[in-house]
């Protein structure tokens, strides 16, 4: 009863903490919000678990790399931004073959959050199973795609600052709950050390099959309508180091606390595991979940059906967009399952990022940083062999 209580006053107290005048009139705040809305939500609820099944005890590890990883290519990205707003050209091909890459990645990605909706949306309910949670999806589509189709989303995006704070908000009392139980197993001496279960390429491979998990930062440079250039750059960086901070603290608090045969693998374990910390535990993670999933697929959704209408000149309209990305969406939901699908746009971003390394080396080239040019050139070969042998994981 006193961890509930805790937990709930953690809540409370962090949505107040985020809902205040001082934070929602702040410009970096408000410029984070859209990287954060997208790196943390989706790879919260389905990372822990998957690193600690295959990757035991050197779970933090490998999410201090993904980490690290993904702040690299985000570095590449910043650079470009930067050199935009120079003056300097961009190589008008590379620069359209990235966008494009980035407009297929965003349909995959909008079916990676939309399957965990519908994972977690039945989750607590009778209809729990794959065929619920696909039919779930499917609705969802349809109802994107209505809405889309009909209105728009201006209405829908206005959300993702209320989606973002609930998010934040339940997170800090998971961390609360984890820290609570994390301490009681110091205390009775009970903290284990999993085995790793994968080792050598494969394991390597794995990793790249989840680099999505901490993908959104890129929203950044697309906010040039509403913020500067130094407030994109700053934000994006904040994004990414707050993300990593929380994620840090999730996966260490969570790795040594459970025991192999107390892991649940399936899309969301992280439910049935938070079960055992704190009974209160699994309906806020629903409610995050669905809070999240939803909001981040609208803003793929307008981002994707924007990008394709603009890189073809208006000859594929906006709602053809929507029309292309759902047919496709629902194609993946019911030919493959969520771990395919999260392999799917993990590769499809990092083929986009290698893109953008790729012209950042060649920037900083042009600009006589030869190190530098050498540096992204190495983070462009890294994430083409992310995008061609990243690997799904499989129960």
């Amino acid at each position: 009863m006193i961890l509930a209580l805790a937990i709930l006053g953690t809540v409370a107290l962090a949505a107040v903490a985020l809902w205040s005048r001082p934070v929602r009139r702040s410009v970096t705040w408000a410029a984070m919000t859209t990287p954060l809305a997208s790196i943390i939500g989706s790879g919260f609820l389905v990372l822990g678990p998957i690193l600690m099944a295959h990757y035991g005890w050197l779970a933090p590890v490998v999410m201090a790399v993904l980490c690290g990883i993904a702040y690299l290519f985000g570095a590449a990205i910043r650079h470009n931004m930067r050199q935009i707003e120079a003056g300097d050209a961009m190589p008008k091909g590379l620069e359209a073959a990235s966008s494009w890459a980035l407009s297929f990645a965003y349909i995959v990605s909008v079916a990676y959050y939309l399957n965990l909706f519908g994972a977690f949306g039945v989750s607590l309910t009778p209809f729990d199973g794959a065929l619920g949670a696909k039919l779930l999806t499917s609705a969802v589509y349809l109802l994107i795609l209505t809405v889309g189709w009909t209105r728009g989303f201006a209405s829908l995006e206005r959300l993702e600052y209320v989606s973002v704070t609930i998010k934040l908000a339940i997170i800090a009392g998971l961390l609360v709950a984890l820290a609570a139980f994390f301490w009681g197993k110091v205390q009775t001496g009970a903290l284990v050390m999993i085995p790793m279960e994968m080792s050598g390429w494969a394991a390597v491979t794995l990793a790249f099959g989840l680099i999505v998990t901490v993908q959104g930062f890129e929203t950044s440079r697309y906010l040039g309508a509403s913020y500067d250039t130094r407030t994109r750059v700053r934000s994006m960086k904040w994004a990414q180091w707050l993300s990593t901070l929380i994620y840090m603290v999730y996966i260490v608090l969570l790795a040594y606390v459970f025991r192999r045969e107390e892991l649940h693998f399936s899309e969301t374990a992280i439910i049935d595991m938070m079960a055992d910390v704190a009974p209160i535990l699994p309906l806020l993670l629903v409610g995050a979940a669905l809070a999240a999933q939803f909001s981040a697929a609208v803003a793929d959704t307008s981002g994707s059906g924007g990008l394709m209408s603009e890189l073809s000149a208006r000859r594929i309209s906006v709602r053809t967009g929507y029309l292309l990305l759902t047919v496709i969406g629902l194609v993946l939901t019911w030919a493959a399952d969520v771990f395919q699908i999260i392999s799917y746009a993990s590769r499809a971003f990092a083929f986009y990022y290698a893109l953008q390394a790729v012209i950042a080396s060649l920037g900083a080239a042009k600009n006589g940083a030869q190190n530098r040019s050498i540096g992204f050139g190495a983070l462009a070969f890294l994430g083409a062999a992310i995008a061609v042998f990243g690997h799904a994981v499989e129960g």
